[in-house]
């Protein structure tokens, strides 16, 4: 996915079980990568957006991912747009998902304490190995080396969007750049739909920090882009 993936696995369980699980988990991002990919001619993705694909004829997991692109542009008023670029790219929800998915197989696996980091997004549930909560760093978005925030939880989903990688690759849907926000992290409890809407209040610019707050059941960080760091009340920070 263009990214770096990386899984810990805190549950007392067999080096042979642990070695499986993490190769059942791998298995499943590199399956996501070969269909989702926007970079790869033969992806489901960029076979579907030329026209070469039939939604019918489509795997069951992109049809899901195209109905629920389509809900999370209605409810961000066509901010989270997965045709932004012109042409399919569903990106800003997929990495999360596949994410979530994984998490949520691991669970029902058996290993209900474990870490994934998908590209700065982050899926915890249970204890780290030291038996505490896991902390997750979010990192400073003008120093690399740097956190900005430390949050720590038992069952988080943690999504990080911004523009300091990759410059202002987050268009509004007008196709502009967005201007204002520096990076945006939504917390919930599905990772999929906390990117879209990292995504998507980035793409707002300022007005998307008031839009977060009226988010239900979701608590966010932001850093404008003139260094100002603001958040939500509920945010789960470590001590």
């Amino acid at each position: 996915m263009g990214t770096a993936i990386s899984l810990d696995l805190a549950d007392d369980l067999p080096a042979a079980t642990l070695h499986e699980l993490a190769e059942e988990t791998f298995r499943w991002l590199r399956e996501v990568d070969a269909r989702f990919s926007t970079y790869r001619k033969d992806s489901e993705v960029c076979r579907f957006d030329r026209g070469d694909l039939p939604l019918a004829e489509a795997s069951a997991d992109l049809r899901a991912v195209l109905e629920r692109c389509a809900d999370l542009w209605g409810a961000t008023d066509g901010f989270f747009d997965a045709y932004v670029t012109g042409r399919l790219d569903p990106s800003g929800y997929v990495k999360g998902w596949s994410a979530q998915v994984a998490s949520d197989r691991l669970l029902a696996a058996g290993a209900p304490n474990h870490c994934l980091n998908a590209g700065g997004d982050v899926r915890v549930r249970g204890h780290s190995a030291t038996g505490r909560p896991w902390r997750i760093g979010i990192r400073h978005p003008w120093e690399p080396s740097a956190t900005c925030l430390v949050l720590s939880g038992t069952d988080l989903a943690v999504a990080t969007s911004g523009v300091y990688e990759r410059g202002q690759h987050v268009l509004d849907p007008r196709r502009a750049p967005a201007p204002g926000l520096r990076s945006v992290t939504v917390v919930g409890a599905d990772l999929g739909v906390a990117d879209a809407y990292a995504t998507a209040a980035v793409a707002m610019g300022r007005s998307g920090i008031g839009w977060l707050d009226r988010l239900p059941d979701h608590r966010h960080a932001v850093v404008t882009d003139d260094a100002r760091l603001l958040h939500s009340s509920r945010l789960p920070l470590a001590e």
